[in-house]
């Protein structure tokens, strides 16, 4: 089944919060990715291939694990411009996560953004042929759902370091 009429805007997502901690710890923080696992609802591990340090180009692998599945991915970091941002693809760009960072008066504001490529698209219909839409819908669900939990767990942390 052809995903040519699916809503592309149902897989994007962004959602921001206020951190009372400076950008450039926040950008520290979430480009130190051996520490996803603190944050991250899903990510079991996650290193740099290489050791880092984080640059455009690098490979990050990732552990992950839900409830009914474990898998392993190969991202790219695709934008790190401390203290701005940090984003990568994962797989051959199948989806897009990133971080952008602002400064504000009290420390800064974390969006984090969620998004299927449309290499994406077509990765899925190849993979799960009928089953995509599912399969997409059952990614999308993950992300709406992790991303606030991602985003208060990164505010947390970020907060208690900055002391």
């Amino acid at each position: 089944m052809s995903l040519a009429d699916i809503d592309r805007a149902e897989f994007g997502r962004a959602q921001t919060v206020e951190i009372a901690a400076p950008a450039e710890a926040v950008w520290a923080l979430v480009t130190d990715v051996t520490r996803t696992p603190e944050w991250s609802p899903v990510v079991a591990e996650s290193w740099y291939e290489d050791g880092g340090p984080v640059r455009p180009g690098a490979v990050i692998v990732g552990r992950n694990v839900t409830p009914t599945r474990e898998w392993q991915t190969t991202s790219r970091v695709v934008e790190a411009d401390p203290p701005r941002s940090f984003a990568w693809v994962v797989g051959e760009d199948v989806v897009r996560w990133g971080y952008e960072i602002e400064p504000t008066g009290s420390g800064c504001r974390l969006t984090e953004t969620w998004q299927v490529l449309e290499t994406g698209f077509a990765f899925f219909e190849r993979r799960y042929g009928d089953d995509a839409r599912a399969q997409l819908a059952d990614r999308r669900e993950a992300a709406v759902a992790g991303i606030p939990a991602t985003l208060d767990a990164i505010r947390a942390i970020a907060e208690r370091e900055a002391g």
